[in-house]
């Protein structure tokens, strides 16, 4: 018996030719041309008005080349993974590719954040911008809950800090809870930000063999671990944010597979994730439409109902707390602009946010989605079934544009003006699996291109998160 989804298959090989393949070359080339025209028009926005508020735009960084004790390590594993990842992820049974997967990823993220010694790794975290100065705060956290609301504003007595003020409670409780088990300050926090987020790569494995694309997530593997967003998974809460989201959107792919064990609970249990998301950042109510994507894979909506019934649990409880979500979200918005958001020009950041993206998913990913978006009609007319589709392109290239979609709304929304380099991680960790589309042959090159991405991030700037 062949495993689900590694059968052979005839599309296999379409695309992959030499006129795919400058294709391919030609769409990474055109992302760093992206890139490279807001680097230039960033910094010369930025000298001329000073209204950028960033470093080294578009990226919330300045410029500062430098190695730490997380140098070698990060070298020796992206070079481990991009030399024997795709045969291991190929070779390995299911269940310790997924564990191995989360290790490695995990690894990674640590080395990248090491580089900067512990200020990568706790310091972040530790800013009084962050959820950490306001864990005394909850002492009684039902009063904190009831009185949240009261603090948001620029003005208000004790407002929050930016962080915490930007977000729904979920995030500082967070920490709250961590502190509460005796695991407080920034070590305990980056240290959970870092397995939290990391194991989002075990996730979208998860997802991908649940809607019959196991070959896709096999090939998806060693990128995932060598994700250059993996930079910002290590140094701020929104790689926890990401990691959260992901499991539930696996669960929900879990509960829609056949044959799934016990799917109401799971998609209920899916539906407490994906709320719990939407009380971590306001933004990722933008989470419903990878949702949806995941059940247009799997071809049903029963588990739709239970995981309704999960996330308006969550809501519920919330709102039976004192914390009223709507409330929340217009007094953000309020706050959001009046801080830094009331000078940086929406005309740059709504395409140099792009640019950010494209260097946390890397040049793979920005080269695979290229194929997702070629293959999305295809796959959209013939509506085909995860079973009849052993490659696993439809789901990845359905997952991917719904990733895409909800990075758009984010962009045209006004409420990501920079630093979506980590507040989009949720999103663009599922433009990853875009690369297992690209040429087999080639996967090795591209590993490399990613981590180098991430190497010379880490290694050439201090990024802020």
């Amino acid at each position: 018996m062949t495993p689900r989804g590694l059968r052979h298959h005839p599309r296999e090989a379409v695309g992959d030719g030499r006129a795919g393949r400058r294709l391919d070359a030609l769409t990474a080339l055109g992302a760093a041309a992206l890139v490279l025209l807001a680097v230039v028009v960033g910094r010369a926005v930025e000298r001329a008005h000073g209204s950028l508020r960033v470093d080294w735009p578009p990226l919330y960084a300045s410029w500062f080349p430098h190695t730490g004790p997380g140098t070698v390590a990060a070298l020796v594993l992206a070079v481990a993974v991009a030399a024997a990842g795709p045969p291991v992820a190929r070779a390995l049974p299911w269940r310790p590719l997924v564990a191995l997967t989360w290790a490695a990823s995990t690894l990674w993220t640590f080395a990248l954040a090491l580089v900067d010694g512990w200020r990568g790794f706790a310091k972040p975290l530790e800013s009084p911008y962050e959820y950490l100065a306001s864990v005394d705060r909850f002492a009684d956290a039902g009063a904190a809950l009831r009185g949240f609301t009261g603090h948001i504003l620029v003005g208000q007595p004790d407002n929050w800090p930016t962080h915490v003020a930007g977000h729904p409670p979920g995030a500082v409780l967070t920490f709250v809870a961590l502190d509460r088990l005796g695991l407080g300050g920034g070590a305990w926090a980056g240290a959970w930000c870092v397995v939290a987020g990391a194991s989002a790569a075990a996730a979208v494995l998860v997802v991908l063999r649940a809607l019959g694309a196991e070959g896709a997530a096999r090939s998806a593997a060693p990128f995932l671990v060598l994700f250059p967003g993996a930079v910002w998974v290590g140094a701020s809460a929104d790689g926890y944010f990401a990691g959260v989201a992901a499991w539930g959107l696996a669960l929900l792919a879990v509960a829609a597979s056949p044959g799934a064990r016990a799917p109401r609970t799971t998609a209920l249990a899916a539906g407490l994730l994906l709320g719990w998301t939407v009380y971590l950042s306001y933004g990722l109510v933008l989470v419903a439409i990878p949702a949806v994507a995941v059940l247009v894979c799997a071809r049903t909506a029963r588990p739709l109902p239970y995981a309704l019934a999960g996330a308006l649990a969550v809501a519920a409880a919330f709102t039976a707390a004192g914390f009223w979500w709507w409330e929340g979200y217009h007094l953000v918005v309020e706050r959001y602009y009046q801080g830094v958001a009331a000078i940086r020009p929406y005309g740059y950041w709504v395409w140099a946010n792009l640019a950010a993206a494209v260097i946390a998913a890397g040049a793979a990913s920005v080269a695979g989605v290229r194929r997702c978006l070629a293959g999305l009609p295809r796959a959209v007319r013939s509506r085909v079934r995860p079973a009849d589709d052993p490659d696993g392109g439809a789901p990845v290239a359905v997952l991917v544009v719904a990733a895409l979609c909800a990075i758009a709304v984010a962009d045209l929304s006004g409420m990501s003006k920079a630093e979506t380099e980590r507040i989009w991680l949720p999103f663009v960790l599922w433009l990853v699996p875009a690369a297992a589309l690209l040429p087999r042959r080639d996967h090795r090159v591209w590993l490399a291109l990613q981590a180098g991405t991430a190497l010379l991030v880490n290694h050439l700037l201090a990024t802020g998160w």
